[in-house]
């Protein structure tokens, strides 16, 4: 099978260790990195449809030959889906890290973010979907195989085989084996429940490292969130220090025209008193003559 294309991931123009010095190699570096996580996840939804018409293959067939081949191509590309979903995951956890000045950049930048991690998440669900459903599918198909052994089992034995993992319920189906008046289409019905149980850890190995990513990105949302409040926080303080900023020059320019307003006043009385003195004096020297 061909191995499934990770687009390579585009970094940012760096200057030593610090951000991109030019804005517009930055958001065009950006814009080359968010379509190529686009990309993958297009991809990792591509490969989720191929994994589920394994399964249904697999499910269908009754050729051991081509049950063992669907079975390789089934494990190599879920592999290959796991480390494509982990790459996804560390280049939007990279995308959301790296520091951007407020502005309309950080609003696209945010919002083309946002927008690709909610389609990683959408594929996870629908990931998790497919395994489940075809976990109840494999698990069905191990209870029509032990009734074919034993026809009348009861509920207990049955869940007991159809649940069973680890190999315990061997016990169960060797006793009806050996109670089977078909040998051989026992044998082949143990032979496929034994396969299907395979099936159905593989697929819970699946489930868990889903649920473990899933778990990521919730972690991931919510520290993006913390980060918007701090942000939204600093805003507020620095709008609360600008409004009391504007307060006090606004108090510096109603003290200043005070002040200024006093002089003129002063002034004026100076003059007037001026005025008065050269009237009284006016008056004085004229009597005198």
């Amino acid at each position: 099978m061909g191995a499934v294309h990770t687009p390579d991931r585009v970094t940012s123009p760096l200057n030593g260790n610090g951000p991109p010095t030019n804005g517009t190699n930055a958001m065009t570096a950006f814009y080359t990195e968010i379509t190529s996580v686009q990309d993958a996840i297009g991809t990792y939804s591509a490969n989720i449809s191929r994994i589920s018409d394994l399964h249904s293959k697999t499910l269908n067939s009754t050729d051991e030959g081509a049950n063992r081949q669907n079975a390789a191509l089934l494990e190599d590309l879920v592999n290959e889906t796991r480390e494509l979903g982990n790459s996804i995951k560390k280049r939007i956890q990279s995308l959301e890290s790296e520091p951007v000045q407020p502005g309309q950049d950080a609003r696209i930048r945010k919002n083309r973010t946002d927008f690709a991690r909610s389609k990683f998440v959408e594929a996870l669900q629908n990931y998790q979907q497919v395994e489940r459903d075809h976990r109840a599918r494999y698990k069905q198909r191990v209870e029509r195989q032990f009734r074919i052994v034993k026809p009348n089992a009861t509920t207990e034995e049955i869940n007991a085989v159809v649940n069973d993992t680890s190999g315990s319920g061997d016990q169960i189906f060797a006793q009806a084996l050996s109670n089977s008046s078909e040998y051989g289409a026992s044998r082949a019905a143990y032979k496929e429940v034994q396969d299907r149980h395979a099936d159905i850890q593989r697929i819970e190995r699946t489930l868990e490292e889903l649920a473990q990513l899933f778990n990521d990105m919730s972690v991931l949302v919510n520290q993006q969130d913390e980060m918007i409040n701090t942000i939204d926080t600093q805003a507020g303080r620095v709008e609360e220090d600008t409004r009391q900023g504007l307060e006090q020059t606004e108090k510096a320019v109603d003290h200043a025209r005070s002040a200024r307003r006093k002089r003129w006043i002063c002034f004026f009385i100076f003059l007037l008193v001026i005025a008065v003195i050269a009237i009284v004096l006016g008056v004085v020297f004229g009597n005198k003559k």
